[in-house]
């Protein structure tokens, strides 16, 4: 019995991605359980995977994009503390977002980009879609100019404007739509209530958010990322090799346990990655206008 289930619903996802749209065979399964073509059970399970596989694989708006980030900076806030004390160090991190960002191919979103910074001496960032930035004292720390700390700024904000974070998102639901199709199988087998089944799919959602954060992106997606924030640092008159200095830095003090050094590639292969995407870009040094204020700020 579950294995014609199963062979049913393959053939229902198959047909959402060729003949039919995953609304119209939802639909169609529920009138073929009300009329009494097929058994009601799975009828249901029919409609449900559809509905599910539609969702993982629908455009993500703005809004969401913004609503999914949030969730995400709700799970980092569950680990870290926002660090308020300093206000004038939160408006100049702002202040350098916005530098970047407004010059950006991207410098409207739903919401705006923030910068938050994180009560903690971990070096570590975090980017989450919808322009959600999060940043360590401990990072800012580590830098030792302002075009350094441009450098992870920027970083964050290519994961934003590439959409990594959604990319992730996205394959992540595809794999629980196949999930719920499988389940509805089970379920209508069963005789297991529809609603437990699309729960079951919904709550994976907060799971999906601390993969992200634990495991980080891929090496492909965070070397993109140090190419592009090199872009967006040299549009809005940062030095590029800024995002080198910062590298360095951080090869000096990072452990590989923890950190940048547990969801990012090791500092070395990021500057090998860098020293080469440098070379085409030219942009005027004026680093020593922007040293009094850092020095003032963060030192």
């Amino acid at each position: 019995m579950k294995r014609k289930l199963s062979l049913i619903l393959l053939i229902i996802f198959l047909l959402c991605g060729t003949l039919f749209s995953c609304s119209t065979i939802a639909g169609l399964a529920q009138f073929a359980g009300a009329v009494g073509l097929v058994d009601k059970n799975i009828a249901n399970a029919v409609s449900t995977s559809a509905t599910a596989i539609g969702a993982a694989s629908e455009t993500i708006t703005p809004e969401q994009e913004y609503y999914i980030g949030r969730a995400v900076a709700a799970n980092i806030l569950s680990s870290y503390r926002i660090w308020n004390d300093n206000p004038s160090l939160i408006s100049y991190v702002n202040q350098i977002c916005a530098a970047i960002t407004i010059n950006s191919p991207r410098p409207d979103i739903f919401n705006g980009y923030k910068v938050a910074l994180l009560d903690s001496t971990e070096i570590n960032a975090f980017a989450t879609s919808g322009g959600h930035i999060f940043i360590t004292r401990g990072l800012v720390n580590a830098a030792n100019s302002e075009d350094a700390l441009a450098g992870v700024i920027a970083h964050e904000v290519a994961h934003i404007q590439l959409m990594h974070g959604i990319k992730a998102i996205k394959n992540s639901r595809i794999t629980q739509a196949l999930l719920v199709t499988g389940t509805a199988a089970a379920g209508a087998a069963t005789g297991m209530d529809v609603k437990q089944l699309t729960d079951v799919f919904n709550e994976t959602i907060g799971e999906i958010f601390q993969t992200l954060v634990n495991n980080g992106y891929s090496r492909n997606q965070e070397l993109e990322a140090d190419n592009t924030a090199m872009s967006l640092m040299a549009s809005a008159g940062y030095n590029p090799s800024g995002l080198i200095e910062m590298l360095r830095s951080l090869n000096n003090v990072q452990t590989s346990g923890s950190g940048f050094g547990k969801t990012h590639p090791t500092p070395a292969q990021r500057i090998t990655n860098a020293e080469r995407t440098v070379q085409n870009f030219t942009v005027a040094n004026t680093s020593s206008s922007r040293n009094e204020r850092f020095v003032a700020l963060i030192r």
